[in-house]
């Protein structure tokens, strides 16, 4: 018999690991909340038409497709099996798909509800979703995004509290972190200029590879392309913007002096990096990235990335604005603007860094030992107030040698562990034990309550 496996690309995650990713999960959830957006859940898989020509052809290669049931062959023409025909025999057999990402799922759920929701409309969205990519570090098939969105406002002041919520999040998390930031219109701005502006979207795929294949990378797909040498020279010379932020803005107003689009970035960033300036961020910083260029289809404004610093690791988090993307479902003139958290990969920037605090690996505060079926019966009384007041405890389930239920309590990561004897029960105390410094104390119901809230 073979032994059991799990899909590449995905993993399972044992208590203690869940243990640290909802810690995770509660911290950007309290963050979202405090800034007055609303949880909403959508369906793991959705029409394969929702999904698919929102991502760009490298995003619809990803898309997980889902086998009809049934004699799912039956509307698929011989002829296209014959001739091998991919695309024919996919859409013959596939009607539904696994969500790409949470912000198409999101504008769909806005249009379908646009008579019941108050706009603008706030959102937060912490599910997983799939996609059919090569499993490496960092970069799984099955992960995890939290995202925040609203939609039905124009206002620049929402890219502002975005970048606030990234702060906020991260720095509660203690995770250090650079925000970068560019602008959609910008990269319009520098397709006009290199005399391509049909193929802007084109452009921003082969800058959205930098990272990973370098400025040579890149010159060589944008060659590859059919792009001119003068637009690639154009283009390059986005590499080798330097200086402070408002340096490299004055440089780019420079060279986007005729381009209406161009100036219209350049304005927006300016107003969003003065209004954070102005603020002031707790521990990440902001910083202007001329060269990101995010490679989904649907932006159309502002565009964040961001990157822990210290640690060789793409990027945690992610977003823009988007001004038309519920118009493809229906539903014109909505613009929209969201971010989303890797929830894990910042898990695993949070192990390389060792910030989970101490007491995230706790899920039970205290142990009860079982000495016995009377001393059992006195304790299950015990566990009841002390659960009824906000403890989480639990009793060790059979009386086992002493030896045996504190190693129990070692390998779960217990901080203190209760022993109710024949002695305790006379006395209506209770003896714990802090399981770190082996110090023992009696204490009462009421002090055992009052030291384990602490």
């Amino acid at each position: 018999m073979s032994q059991p496996s799990i899909p590449k690309g995905t993993r399972d995650f044992a208590p203690d690991v869940m243990v640290r990713r909802n810690f995770i999960f509660d911290t950007i959830r309290s963050v979202f909340q405090r800034y007055g957006y609303l949880p909403l859940e959508t369906p793991s898989m959705e029409n394969v038409e929702t999904l698919t020509g929102k991502y760009g052809d490298e995003g619809d290669k990803l898309i997980f497709r889902i086998l009809d049931s049934g004699d799912y062959l039956k509307s698929v023409p011989d002829e296209a099996l014959q001739m091998r025909q991919l695309s024919m025999v996919t859409k013959g057999i596939a009607e539904k798909a696994l969500r790409y990402d949470l912000t198409v799922p999101f504008a769909r759920f806005v249009v379908m509800n646009q008579h019941s929701i108050a706009f603008p409309f706030k959102r937060y969205q912490i599910q997983p979703v799939w996609r059919a990519d090569r499993p490496q570090k960092g970069r799984y098939r099955e992960f995890y995004q939290c995202d925040a969105d609203v939609v039905g406002s124009d206002s620049l002041l929402n890219e502002v509290e975005l970048v606030q919520i990234f702060d906020d999040a991260l720095s509660a998390l203690k995770v250090p972190s650079s925000i970068k930031i560019n602008n959609r219109k910008i990269l319009q701005g520098v397709a006009e200029l290199a005399g391509i502006p049909e193929r802007m979207m084109e452009m921003t795929i082969a800058i959205d590879k930098l990272d990973k294949v370098g400025e040579e990378g890149v010159v060589k797909e944008l060659g590859d392309r059919g792009f001119s040498e003068s637009a690639i020279q154009t283009i390059r010379g986005l590499f080798s913007l330097a200086g402070s932020n408002e340096e490299r803005l004055a440089t780019l107003e420079r060279m986007l002096s005729q381009s209406d689009a161009g100036k219209k970035g350049i304005d927006e960033l300016r107003y969003v990096m003065a209004r954070v300036q102005d603020i002031g961020l707790k521990t990440c910083a902001l910083e202007l990235d001329i060269t990101l260029a995010r490679g989904l289809n649907y932006y159309t404004g502002a565009i964040f990335e961001v990157k822990a610093t210290g640690v060789q690791m793409g990027s945690i988090c992610g977003g823009g604005r988007y001004d038309d993307l519920t118009g493809i479902f229906g539903l014109k003139g909505v613009s929209g603007v969201g971010i989303s958290f890797g929830a894990d990969r910042i898990y695993d920037v949070m192990t390389e860094l060792n910030v989970f605090p101490s007491d995230a690996m706790q899920s039970t505060k205290v142990l009860f030992a079982n000495f016995g079926e009377k001393e059992e019966k006195h304790c299950m009384k015990l566990l009841r107030q002390l659960r009824d007041a906000g403890i989480n405890a639990e009793i060790y389930p059979e009386g086992a040698k002493m030896k045996k239920q504190f190693k129990y309590a070692d390998d779960k990561r217990i901080p203190f562990v209760a022993v109710v004897g024949e002695e305790e029960m006379q006395s209506g105390k209770v003896a714990l034990k802090n399981m770190s410094s082996g110090e023992q104390t009696a204490l009462s119901l009421e002090e055992l309550i009052e030291k384990l809230l602490v």
